[in-house]
């Protein structure tokens, strides 16, 4: 048998081999080669919905409210111009496993998300931001996003003297802070990468990451009940803050990053911070403005005059049925319930705190240990300032104080509602509270009827 009939048989007894054996190869499916990856997955919007699980407990909630709820999949696909500008920047070139650990290459969910993964990297921010950004995360252990001051009146009415003692509560009652309270108190991520929990969680931008944070999106979610409803004049009755109407300025213009991360010196409460904005940065000479500047610079902070109605509310029954005083817009000026950290006036603006003695019953504390150590009313800031307010508008023919000084009308006390009384308060904040309020504080002749 020549050459060639030799190859000729070896081919017609190797050729079916092959075609069975290539017929038999499993085939690989491209699909599951383009989401074999935490890229992969999370860049492929319809993958995400088909092997999202539904979520167990409803969204975080809070004095502003509940949280809005985004769908588990829309919480973390990665796509669109933020996570086009992603991919161009550092942090993309650290990769998925560089901060949120698991398993990278692979299709199986439950492997990526096993062993060491870590959903929210800054929460260990020691171990993650830390090694590029220092200096921000050692500073940031004393930022008043830490919820230093909650935990310090949380601690001192159980029994304690401070921030510092918040880890020796009972463990029940710590669980009940973090799963009620610690909603908005951030890490770096909450800030800079998803939305805070109480705005719905999830990404912002497709994983892009903003240095400076969107002050509705982000700052607003959680400072709602207060700073944001008030600054935007969103009560019925009020007025947008005139450093919004007139200067349109953000969160970020007047509460820097030095403030925002904290600058590394331990404060008890965030009114006690270094790092705090002042009206006289850019109001220098206030004392010296008109006349009741002049009259009053010592005793009264600028707030006074110059907010509106803000939202109080008070009696909270963690876990249980929430605010028992309800929200209410209100204005009160009491004694100044913090000289020793504000100085300089005696009377200032206050607002209604959720403390009350038994904020803590569903998680098995009855009462609180010392509840009356401190006031139920808090020092306010409210940020919603105008020029010329129900107090600082002038009446025809009417003398300047006839606005904000209490007078006896026949028997009738006028402006009497400004002020914190005794009886303003309800029995189980007499004692906590007696301290601050004016009765006998006020100029005697207030109340003297005019003959």
């Amino acid at each position: 048998m020549n050459a060639f009939k030799k190859y000729l048989l070896l081919l017609i007894i190797i050729l079916p081999f092959a075609i069975i054996n290539g017929c038999n190869k499993e085939k690989t499916d491209p699909k599951a080669e383009a989401t074999a990856s935490c890229e992969g997955c999370h860049t492929d919007y319809a993958h995400l919905q088909a092997v999202f699980s539904p979520d167990t407990a409803a969204p975080a909630g809070g004095c502003g409210g509940e949280a809005p709820h985004f769908e588990p999949y829309d919480r973390v696909f990665m796509g669109g111009d933020g996570y086009e500008a992603y991919k161009t920047t550092g942090h993309y070139q650290i990769g998925c496993t560089g901060c949120h650990k698991g398993t990278d290459n692979t299709g199986d969910k439950v492997l990526a998300h096993s062993g060491d993964f870590v959903r929210h990297p800054s929460v260990f921010n020691e171990q993650t931001c830390g090694n590029c950004h220092r200096s921000i995360v050692d500073n940031f252990k004393t930022s008043i996003h830490q919820g230093t001051g909650q935990k310090r009146k949380v601690a001192i009415r159980s029994g304690f003297s401070g921030s510092e003692d918040f880890d020796k509560l009972p463990a029940h009652q710590i669980e009940g802070y973090n799963k009620n309270c610690a909603t908005c108190h951030a890490s770096c991520g909450d800030c800079h990468v998803v939305r805070p929990p109480i705005a719905g969680g999830g990404l912002t931008k497709g994983h892009e990451f903003i240095k400076t944070p969107d002050m509705v999106s982000v700052c607003v979610s959680c400072h709602v009940s207060r700073g944001g409803h008030a600054y935007l004049g969103a009560a019925p009755g009020t007025q947008s803050d005139v450093h919004l109407t007139k200067a349109g300025y953000k969160c970020i213009d007047c509460h820097t990053g030095s403030e925002l991360h904290g600058d590394g010196q331990k404060v008890e409460q965030r009114y006690a911070y270094s790092k705090l904005p002042t009206c006289t940065q850019c109001h220098p000479g206030l004392e010296q403005k008109n006349m009741y500047h002049t009259v009053h610079y010592k005793d009264f902070n600028c707030q006074a005059c110059h907010s509106q109605d803000y939202n109080n509310c008070g009696s909270c029954h963690i876990h249980g049925e929430g605010a028992r005083v309800p929200s209410y817009l209100g204005f009160k000026i009491a004694v100044n319930p913090i000289p020793d950290i504000k100085t300089g006036f005696n009377f200032t603006v206050v607002r209604r705190t959720l403390g009350a003695p038994d904020n803590w019953e569903k998680y098995g504390v009855p009462q609180y240990a010392n509840f009356n150590a401190l006031p139920t009313y808090n020092y306010a800031s409210p940020h919603n300032l105008l020029r010329w307010t129900s107090r600082t508008q002038p009446v025809s023919e009417k003398s300047c104080s006839y606005n904000c000084h209490i007078r006896n009308e026949g028997g009738q006390l006028v402006n009497k509602d400004l002020y914190l009384f005794q009886e303003d308060l309800l029995i189980w904040e007499q004692q906590a509270s007696t301290k601050i309020t004016v009765d006998g504080k006020l100029p005697p002749s207030w109340f003297t009827a005019k003959q």
